[in-house]
């Protein structure tokens, strides 16, 4: 790791310290909004940037082209997201909504950096998801899983912009230029320390799905390459390489499925029957191409 892209390294750590510190922040300062303690968002911002930092000075790590354009991509994510944290923990300490807020020129002009770092982020991932794309890794299981997951993590990151475009049943709050959730206004009830809408849909929850598809599948892969030593029909790397195949496909399946089911304003927890049975299919599917893919090869007859 100490060859890894540095300024990503120092910031997934940077991220990772300041975590517990906005945890403690959370019991310690009683203040909330809409019902959420203050620095419940900043905690998931610092987690979830930890997360997406580091796997992402693994996959510049890994052989690709254009290295340097790519170290420098690598290091304008750093930036814009240093800055976005930044500006989520000043609004955290003074109260205030982050994003969308225009109710004041200088959270209007918060809102306007915060969308120039968003932009910067979608721009800097975009590039360096072509330069890995593009590659092909030491082995198959390696490359499909950085491919799907390269993928699928890029739509979820770019499902942000629904947030502000306006989609059918969005309710946007006066002085608001935007709203995570569909058919219901923000601030409502919400699950747990997500704060994900159980009264509407809610955007984020494929937002966060599809973001993730880059530490979960890569998981998986190391899951089945440690298997293999005890399971034999995973010592195969065709097996393997069908089965991250078939769980990436999977995973931008079920992506695809929540952010279908917020669009109509449908809250995660309570599915109607027609997600219900894409998500039965979804498994029926998986489960079937699975059993497909670890079956004996017969060998020819002589």
């Amino acid at each position: 790791m100490r060859t890894w892209h540095r300024p990503l390294m120092l910031f997934a750590a940077l991220m990772a310290a300041l975590s517990p510190v906005f945890l403690i922040l959370v019991f310690a300062d009683p203040r909330t909004l809409d019902g959420v303690p203050l620095w419940i968002k900043p905690m998931k911002f610092t987690v979830s940037f930890a997360l997406y930092s580091f796997t992402w000075a693994w996959l510049l790590s890994l052989r690709h082209r254009a290295g340097r354009l790519s170290w420098w991509m690598g290091t304008a994510l750093v930036t814009a997201a240093t800055a976005e944290v930044a500006l989520i923990v000043f609004q955290a300490a003074r109260g205030r909504h982050s994003h969308f807020n225009e109710a004041t020129p200088l959270d209007r002009w918060i809102w306007i950096a915060m969308g120039v770092t968003i932009g910067v982020l979608m721009i800097a991932n975009l590039v360096v998801a072509v330069a890995v794309l593009a590659e092909r890794q030491a082995d198959r299981v390696s490359t499909w899983t950085v491919r799907l997951g390269v993928i699928v993590s890029t739509l979820g990151l770019s499902t942000g912009g629904l947030m502000v475009t306006g989609v059918p049943g969005q309710t946007w709050a006066e002085d608001f230029a935007g709203a995570h959730s569909v058919g219901v206004a923000d601030g409502g009830p919400g699950l747990p320390l997500v704060g994900w809408s159980t009264t509407g849909g809610d955007l984020r929850v494929a937002h966060f799905i599809g973001m993730h598809a880059l530490q979960l599948l890569p998981l998986l892969a190391l899951l089945l390459a440690a298997l293999s030593a005890r399971v034999a029909l995973l010592r195969s790397e065709e097996v393997r390489t069908r089965l991250v195949v078939i769980a990436g496909l999977t995973y931008g399946g079920v992506f695809l499925l929540v952010l279908w089911q917020a669009l109509r304003g449908q809250p995660l927890i309570h599915p109607d029957a027609a997600t219900l049975t894409v998500l039965a299919a979804l498994v029926a599917a998986a489960l079937g191409a699975a059993l497909v893919a670890l079956r004996p090869r017969r060998e020819p007859a002589p």
